[in-house]
C-alpha cells in the first residue's frame, strides 16, 4: 500500500507537471484540479490512510517513529489542501505538496523499525495524539502555504511571475488563510501541550520529564504565541509573517520528528 499510495502521488504529480506546469500551456492556466484529478488524489488519500493504519496499529499496540510521524503529517496536510481545495485554487501547493507527499508515504516502509507507545488503548492518550497530529499537519500545511506565498512575492517584486502562480489567490486572501490555519493549529497545539504537562502520568505512565523534545515544544508554542500576538497587536505580514512561521514550523519538526530520527536512525535505538 506504501507503493501504491506513492505511485499515485506522484503519478498525478508528473501528469499535472505536464498538462500544467510546462509549455505553452502555462499561458492559460486552467482553473484548479479536473473532477478525474480529485478522484485520482483522494485514492492516493485512501491507499495512503490504509498503509498508515497498517504500520501504525498492530493488534492492540501502536507503533510511531518519524517515519510514521512525518508521514502522517503529509497524509493529514494533503486531506486538508484536497478539502481546502474546493474554496480556492491552491495550484502551486501541488507543486509543493505532491512530491513531498510521495516520498512521506514510502517513508514507513524504508524505516520499519518503529516505537511502540505505551497506553495505546487509554482514551486519553488516543485523544493527545489525535490532536498532536492535527496540529502537526496544519502547521505542516501552514508551512507549505508560507512557501509558496514567498515564491509568489519574489516574484512580483521582481516584476515577473511564474503562470504557474498566476492562477492562484491574490496575496492577502493567501495570507488570510496562512493565519486561519495557524490559529487553529495554535489552538490544537495549546490543548496537546497541556493535555501532556496535566496527564502525563495518565497517558504516558510517568510524570512529565523536561528534555529537548519537550523544550522544543514549548519553544515553538513560543514562537507561534508571538507571531498571533503581533499579528493582532501590531499588524505583522508579509515576509515577517512567514520567517516566524517556517521558524516556528522547524521548531516543532524539531520537537518530535528530529528527536525521533536521531534516536531511530543515528543512534539505532
Amino acid at each position: 500500500m506504501h507503493l501504491l499510495a506513492a505511485a499515485l502521488y506522484a503519478g498525478l504529480a508528473v501528469h499535472l507537471w505536464r498538462s500544467r506546469w510546462r509549455g505553452p500551456v502555462l499561458d492559460q492556466p486552467v482553473g484548479g484540479l479536473k473532477i478525474g484529478e480529485r478522484g485520482l488524489l483522494l485514492v492516493a488519500l485512501a491507499a495512503h490512510a490504509v498503509s498508515l493504519r497498517m504500520a501504525i496499529f498492530d493488534g492492540d499496540s501502536m507503533r510511531f517513529g518519524f517515519a510514521i510521524a512525518l508521514s502522517v503529517m503529509l497524509w493529514l496536510a494533503i486531506a486538508l489542501y484536497w478539502i481546502e481545495s474546493f474554496y480556492a485554487r491552491m495550484d502551486g501547493l501541488q507543486v509543493i505538496g505532491l512530491p513531498a507527499a510521495a516520498v512521506a508515504a514510502l517513508l514507513p516502509a524504508l524505516f520499519a523499525e518503529a516505537h511502540v507507545l505505551a497506553n495505546a488503548g487509554s482514551v486519553a492518550f488516543r485523544l493527545h495524539f489525535l490532536m498532536a497530529m492535527l496540529a502537526y499537519s496544519l502547521f505542516t500545511l501552514a508551512a507549505l502555504h508560507a512557501l509558496l506565498m514567498a515564491t509568489a512575492e519574489k516574484g512580483l517584486h521582481r516584476g515577473r511571475i511564474s503562470p504557474l502562480l498566476a492562477g492562484l489567490p491574490p496575496l492577502l486572501t493567501m495570507e488570510a488563510l496562512l493565519f486561519r490555519l495557524i490559529h487553529v493549529a495554535f489552538v490544537l497545539l495549546t490543548l496537546t501541550l497541556i493535555s501532556g504537562v496535566f496527564f502525563s502520568e495518565t497517558l504516558f505512565g510517568k510524570a512529565l520529564t523536561f528534555n529537548h523534545k519537550t523544550l522544543f515544544a514549548f519553544l515553538s508554542w513560543v514562537i507561534f504565541a508571538a507571531l498571533l500576538t503581533g499579528r493582532h497587536l501590531r499588524g505583522w505580514r508579509g515576509r515577517l509573517a512567514l520567517r516566524w512561521t517556517l521558524a516556528g514550523f522547524a521548531t516543532l519538526l524539531l520537537a518530535y520528528v528530529g528527536s525521533r530520527f536521531v534516536l531511530e536512525v543515528i543512534l539505532g535505538r
